[in-house]
């Protein structure tokens, strides 16, 4: 490996005391989404055809959250996320709560398919926080994990992409009203004790030029909320395929405006040459690096990862240095998604155990094995 490594005294923290950045060196994360079972596959599509009640997928939903966080445990992930089990889609259940916001079709064939919105009117300001009331799904989380978890919003420009514009003469208008909103629910969000929140924006690679809208409604969705925020960026990754291809450097410089202090980005399905663009333009702040392609269901080696965790080294200091799969593991069978965590997980460790010179930890894995 070369470049310079810095190595700050790395522990891991107490895990009753959840912390949104652990002061371990090189922390792992996922992005948000999980793996959904074929069973909540048909339940959630079942609702819409009268096959089921809300008040059953519900449920069903508490349980498959409950095992989605012990899968990450096991895999000793140290940052989760709920899985966004609870939603449809990155769209739906989000955008449809937003004030002013109709369903013109409140009927879908499977559930992953978007619903079709409509806004007519401008929307109301928001009066009081919360205005999407996902703060319970936060307490629920928080009350099975004492890992410290990222919350995810879609943020406003992807979500103003798929809304049907009836009230807004300016699509920037809009972008900018659904920020507020967003800005409103992440003030009820760090109420319910939310530490780290983040802004998705899975639809702006396809909109280069919009950078400068997207980043300002960022800071809209972030302003006065007193928590760590991460923004991600990455192709699109509807059923494991990517909407569009190209690099980031529609994101710089504009994204050192964002106020945001992560930002996560996909490395390894497109290589690692826009690692340079972070290295050119001086992103100071901690750097989420995708080292699992998510849209692959090979499970990389631990020394693939490894080698992709090492080539962010020579860029992002390990302390600013976050590692996690390129995307949400949606698409994933569950099996791939256990698995390829694991790679992840082992590869950092023996990465730090070669940085610190301290012997390899035994995985939950290799506990199990003894037994």
């Amino acid at each position: 490996m070369t470049g310079t490594v810095h190595t700050p005294d790395p522990h891991t923290p107490d895990p009753h005391t959840p912390d949104p950045a652990p002061r371990r060196l090189i922390p792992t994360t996922v992005v948000g989404s999980w793996p959904v079972p074929d069973w909540l596959e048909r339940a959630k599509t079942g609702v819409y055809h009268g096959s089921l009640s809300r008040t059953q997928l519900a449920e069903m939903h508490d349980m498959a959250i409950k095992a989605a966080l012990k899968d990450q445990e096991v895999a000793g992930i140290d940052i989760l996320s709920d899985g966004e089990l609870r939603r449809d889609n990155d769209i739906d259940y989000l955008l449809a709560r937003v004030p002013g916001v109709r369903v013109r079709t409140p009927i879908k064939v499977f559930y992953f398919d978007y619903l079709d919105l409509v806004l007519s009117e401008p929307m109301p300001e928001p009066d009081a926080p919360g205005p999407l009331g996902l703060a319970d799904d936060l307490r629920f989380t928080l009350t099975y994990t004492d890992r410290p978890t990222r919350f995810t919003l879609t943020g406003p420009f992807s979500l103003s992409r798929r809304l049907h514009n009836e009230a807004y003469p300016d699509q920037a208008d809009l972008v900018r009203a659904l920020a507020r909103v967003l800005n409103a629910e992440a003030r009820a969000l760090a109420d319910a004790g939310a530490q780290l929140l983040q802004i998705d924006e899975p639809l702006l690679a396809g909109h280069p030029e919009q950078i400068d809208l997207a980043v300002e409604a960022v800071n809209i969705v972030t302003e006065d909320v007193p928590v760590t925020w991460a923004l991600h960026v990455c192709y699109g990754n509807r059923y494991a395929r990517p909407l569009w291809e190209g690099h980031y450097d529609f994101l710089f410089p504009a994204v050192l405006d964002a106020t945001v202090d992560q930002l996560l980005l996909e490395f390894a399905r497109k290589g690692d040459d826009d690692l340079q663009l972070v290295k050119r333009h001086g992103w100071d702040r901690v750097l989420g690096v995708g080292v699992l392609d998510v849209k692959s269901e090979a499970v990389e080696d631990v020394e693939v990862v490894q080698r992709r965790i090492e080539r962010a080294l020579e860029v992002v200091p390990a302390d600013r240095l976050l590692v996690s799969p390129d995307c949400g593991l949606r698409h994933l069978p569950a099996q791939v998604a256990r698995d390829k965590l694991s790679a992840m997980v082992t590869a950092r460790d023996h990465l730090l155990c070669a940085i610190t010179g301290a012997p390899a930890p035994l995985t939950a894995r290799d506990l199990t094995a003894q037994r």
